[in-house]
């Protein structure tokens, strides 16, 4: 075997090469939108030749949708971080405002989540099932801990805080500085949504642990799916 042969098999070096080449698709996509950039571009950037973005990815809209899955993959550390330092975080208002900070800091995220056809063209994939079951348990998990109004159908309650989520980020480049924003987004939902009184020490840290693992759960599947190397996404 050569020994350009024994570099690609090496796990170390290929995830270092993977992600090279997704920073470099990341910053044309950011730059020139999803029509305009080809794979030769991000071999260009990444500096390697074309044949060896190949050895990752098989086909252009494969290597895109990788690139938007590690955004999503950030995120939703970013969400797991913030509930293990703060038990508050896991609440839906906290929950709330972490990701809408998290989705506006990665424009490429934002736009794949609002499908924003000047940036993708068309989308590379499609939220699967696997996040919507996990936002379902998320809710049930603050149900079952009555951390929710209880003169609404719980469905009725997940479509209704979605529809509110997505109305503030779709209204984002209209409105005042994203903290701003995120506190808005956050009074909103505990008002519109939770309990009015705050629940005690054991249930939010109990609440906390729970939503962690459900997260990590999601992060551990979402990784091993999409062949992302961990320690680069979060």
């Amino acid at each position: 075997m050569s020994a350009r042969a024994e570099r690609l098999r090496d796990p170390r070096q290929r995830a270092e090469r993977a992600a090279r080449i997704l920073d470099a698709a990341a910053e044309l996509l950011a730059r020139h939108g999803y029509r305009r950039v080809t794979v030769d571009d991000v071999a260009a950037g990444a500096g390697i030749g074309k044949g060896t973005v190949y050895l990752h990815w098989k086909t252009r809209e494969q290597l895109f949708g990788a690139v938007f899955q590690r955004e999503v993959l950030r995120a939703i550390d970013e969400l797991r971080q913030a509930v293990r330092r703060d038990p508050r975080a896991a609440l839906l208002h906290g929950f709330a405002r972490t990701y809408f900070l998290a989705i506006t800091d990665r424009p490429l995220l934002r736009g794949f989540l609002l499908g924003d056809p000047a940036l993708l063209g068309k989308p590379t994939a499609e939220r699967g099932e696997r996040h919507d079951t996990t936002f379902r348990d998320y809710i049930a998990l603050l149900a079952d801990r009555a951390l929710l109004r209880d003169d609404m159908d719980v469905d009725d309650l997940a479509y209704a805080y979605q529809s509110t989520f997505e109305g503030f980020l779709r209204a984002e480049s209209d409105a005042p500085g994203r903290e701003v924003r995120a506190d808005l987004l956050a009074r909103t939902v505990r008002r519109a949504f939770e309990n009015d009184p705050e629940p005690p020490e054991a249930v939010l840290a109990d609440l906390a642990a729970a939503v962690a693992d459900l997260l990590t759960a999601l992060i551990d599947a979402d990784r091993a799916e999409s062949g992302i190397p961990a320690g680069r996404d979060g």
